[in-house]
């Protein structure tokens, strides 16, 4: 079995920017990635989307190409399109690539699993049709599809990156139905500092809007009752915004309201995890190199709290720096000398998240669903379903799973958990922290005995 000085899991900009620093350190190191192209979300496919459509995706997506740069280099060995789905005592990574169950064992490893959309179960929101934003942009930058008619659903940033986006290829969405209202706005504003200390993210989201308006697309703010009409598809979008009922004829709905960090293979490992009130979600322990609370497993960028692509390209950095230290390839001086401008960065790209965060918060209406609303969408379970279990005495998720299954698809909770947990602690009257998560078993992601089949006949072959 090989074994690397630092496995990495993840080729977005944390893992990509953590690969690059620890070869130049001269440490072994391999990153293993689902993807068949390294990027990771915010930078998909960059290498071939951004030459064929940069100009709709923008310059910021351009700077992806800088890291996936530093990737090809004979001292990193990149894997793409290989799945983990089990990390075990020792640091035994096994994945499958290309249909084979694979292992490698490292010193070190480095969770750099990034951010999942946090799931927005409103009525309608399992109709055909019906998507994420991030699916949306996914469409765009592999293939350069993008759905005509379409509404934009939720709160945040990114919903106004993706409205420009469309925008620029000639497809402007049909409205943008926005679940923040003035009042989110004014409590925002108690981090004005901060924002201002982070002015350009501020610049671009005043140039995105000026684009926006300019294009003439509807904007409601303050949405509230959203819900999504269709028989065998999206058909609709309706709600009420400044005391109107209004209802969007459309063919396509992309919803979003925040990302929220990828939590599975931190939590299958056991790494404690803690109620973000200001993220709405649990984040890691994390220090401030991304060490965890167990030796040896550091996490960056989004997987350890939301911060956007910048930041966890420094954050990757900084773990980098200190896990060349723990292994005797870097000084303590040294570290910290190499350390300091990568702090500085991180604390500059961080600076606005208090007020995005504050200005930007999830939909309440989605937070905790009606009761016919299905959260689960594997299981096919509703919202509901989770608040009956709590009355016959259900206090956590792990246990709702012997009640409904909840948690137990193929996606095994990465979607409905906080979903799950949010519905529970509000039943019971408890915190999320003394609600809890899923827990999380191996395998991470489904692998079929092909794989397994294969990875022993490479084990018996390396036995003779």
């Amino acid at each position: 079995m090989i074994r690397r000085d630092l496995v990495i899991i993840g080729a977005g900009p944390a893992g990509m920017a953590a690969a690059v620093r620890a070869a130049d350190l001269r440490l072994s190191v391999s990153i293993l990635d689902e993807q068949l192209r390294a990027g990771g979300q915010i930078y998909r496919d960059v290498d071939r989307a951004a030459a064929l459509r940069g100009d709709i995706l923008g310059k910021d997506y351009a700077h992806g190409a800088t890291l996936t740069a530093g990737l090809r280099r004979d001292a990193i060995d990149h894997l793409p399109g290989a799945v983990v789905w089990a990390i075990e005592e020792g640091f035994r990574i096994s994945y499958s690539q290309d249909g084979q169950g694979a292992q490698i064992a490292a010193s070190h490893v480095l969770l750099a699993t990034g951010a999942l959309e946090r799931p927005m179960p409103l009525p309608g929101w399992t109709l055909p049709g019906v998507m994420t934003a991030g699916a949306g942009q996914i469409l765009l930058k592999q293939s350069g599809v993008l759905a005509r008619n379409a509404a934009l659903v939720g709160s945040g940033p990114l919903l106004y990156l993706i409205a420009a986006q469309m925008i620029r290829a000639g497809t402007p969405p049909a409205a943008m139905v926005e679940t923040q209202g003035r009042g989110d706005i004014i409590s925002a504003m108690r981090h004005l500092g901060g924002a201002l200390r982070g002015w350009p993210y501020l610049l671009k989201g005043m140039m995105m809007l000026a684009e926006i308006t300019r294009a003439r697309v509807p904007r409601f703010t303050g949405a509230q009752g959203v819900a999504i009409e269709g028989d065998t598809k999206a058909e609709a979008v309706t709600f009420t915004s400044a005391g109107r009922s209004r209802r969007i004829v459309c063919d396509t709905v992309f919803l979003h309201h925040g990302v929220v960090p990828n939590t599975q293979a931190a939590r299958s490992l056991g790494v404690g995890h803690s109620w973000s009130r200001a993220q709405k979600c649990f984040v890691p322990a994390v220090d401030e190199w991304g060490q965890s609370d167990i030796p040896g497993v550091f996490i960056a960028g989004d997987g350890a709290g939301i911060g956007g692509a910048k930041a966890a390209e420094h954050a990757g950095g900084l773990a980098a720096l200190k896990i060349a230290e723990e292994l005797g390839r870097l000084d303590p001086s040294g570290c910290m000398e190499q350390a300091t401008p990568l702090r500085a960065a991180l604390t500059r790209e961080r600076a606005p998240r208090a007020f995005l965060d504050t200005a930007y918060p999830p939909c309440a209406e989605a937070l905790a669903p009606g009761d016919s609303t299905i959260v689960c969408r594997c299981e096919e379970i509703t919202a509901g379903d989770i608040r009956r279990y709590a009355s016959l005495g259900c206090l956590g998720p792990n246990q709702a799973k012997a009640f409904g299954r909840a948690g137990m698809g193929p996606c095994q909770g990465r979607f409905c958990g906080l979903t799950v947990s949010a519905l529970l602690a509000d039943a019971n009257g408890r915190t999320p922290d003394e609600t809890g998560h899923f827990r999380i078993r191996p395998p991470l992601k489904p692998v079929t005995l092909g794989e397994l089949a294969a990875m022993d006949a490479v084990a018996q072959d390396e036995a003779t």
